[in-house]
């Protein structure tokens, strides 16, 4: 009886033992496959010009934006008035653009008082048909802005100007006002509770 047990104890080592050797075995196999698959997977892109995420013979000279109204010239003059304790300013005057094409411009605004202020930018336009095809992609209207004390910052403004701008509008002139929001920051007025 102990020899049968011995022979089943040595069967059953020999069978762990090629089990594990299999386990092993498939393991190693599904490294080497997925190690491989980021060749494989590009390959295939360039073969079939699916997903190519560096395409290596399209130039950006090649990319142009077909929108473009190259016929056209519009003027777009920036201006800036404030409601506060603010110097804010466009820092370009104007600039001439394509109907289409992407432009950015920057507005610089610095709180001039010894505490955090918020702050929000309503835009405007002359004439008042442009709004409509004035289209801002990024703005720094978009939401409240919070200046800390004396903080000076530079806030882009992106945008095309749609052709279907009438053709008779050859100046725009986008004009932001800039005013506080509340009032003091809490910091500041819970310091002059605290003198009075």
């Amino acid at each position: 009886m102990s020899g049968s047990d011995e022979n089943t104890k040595t069967e059953a080592h020999q069978l762990n033992a090629r089990m594990f050797g299999k386990l092993l075995l498939i393991a190693v196999m599904m490294f080497g496959f997925g190690y491989a698959l980021v060749p494989i997977y590009k390959q295939i892109c360039e073969l079939t010009g699916v997903n190519i995420l560096t395409p290596k013979d399209i130039s950006l000279k090649e990319v142009s934006n077909s929108q473009i109204d190259k016929t056209r010239e519009i003027t777009v003059e920036f201006d800036a008035n404030t409601q506060g304790p603010w110097r804010f300013r466009p820092t370009v005057a104007s600039i001439k653009v394509h109907p289409g094409e992407m432009t950015q411009v920057v507005y610089e605004v610095v709180n001039k008082q010894p505490y955090k202020m918020d702050a929000q930018a309503i835009p405007s336009y002359a004439p008042q048909q442009a709004s409509n095809y004035f289209k801002k992609m990024e703005c720094f209207c978009f939401q409240q802005q919070t200046l800390n004390a004396n903080e000076a910052r530079q806030m882009p403004v992106v945008f095309y100007i749609d052709p279907a701008l009438p053709k008779d509008v050859k100046t725009i002139t986008l004009s932001y006002t800039f005013f506080e929001v509340g009032g003091k920051s809490k910091v500041a007025s819970s310091g002059t509770q605290g003198k009075t």
